[in-house]
C-alpha cells in the first residue's frame, strides 16, 4: 500500500523556519513524481513545490521561490521540504503526494496539480505567527 507519512510541522513566527519530512512506504522510490500542497484555512489545495524522483529536478510556485527548498534522500525515500522566511500567508495543512511517472521532470511533476496525484499524506499543520 502506497503511503506518504508527514512530520515535522508546528508553530513558528514570522522569518522563522521548518523542516517538513515525507517518508515512503509501498513503492519503489525511483520514477515517481513527489510533491508538497499547501491548504490555507479556507481555500483549496494548491502545489507549493515538486520534485521527479529519477533526476532530483524540482520546481516551486512563485510564492515560495527563493524561501521553500525541496529535497530528497533517496537512500532513505524521503523528501523534504525546508521552508525559510515563513509568512502568516504559509500557514495551512502541508500535504505530501506522489505518483508514478516512468519519465518525468519537476516542472512536470508541479504541473500535474492535485488531481494529478493518487496518494497523499494525512497533513501536517504549519502555524506562522506575527
Amino acid at each position: 500500500q502506497v503511503q506518504p507519512v508527514e512530520s515535522g510541522g508546528g508553530s513558528v513566527q514570522a522569518g522563522g523556519s521548518l523542516t517538513l519530512s515525507c517518508g515512503s512506504s509501498g513503492f519503489t522510490y525511483d520514477s515517481h513524481c513527489m510533491g508538497w500542497f499547501h491548504q490555507a484555512p479556507g481555500k483549496a489545495r494548491e502545489g507549493v513545490a515538486a520534485i521527479y524522483t529519477g533526476d532530483g529536478s524540482a520546481y516551486y510556485s512563485d510564492s515560495v521561490k527563493g524561501r521553500f527548498t525541496i529535497s530528497q534522500d533517496v537512500a532513505k525515500k524521503t523528501l523534504y521540504l525546508q521552508m525559510d522566511g515563513l509568512k502568516l500567508e504559509d500557514t495551512g495543512i502541508y500535504y505530501c503526494a506522489t505518483d508514478h511517472e516512468r519519465w518525468g521532470s519537476g516542472d512536470y511533476c508541479y504541473n500535474r496539480g492535485v488531481a494529478g496525484f493518487a496518494y497523499w499524506g494525512q497533513g501536517t499543520q504549519v502555524t506562522v505567527s506575527s
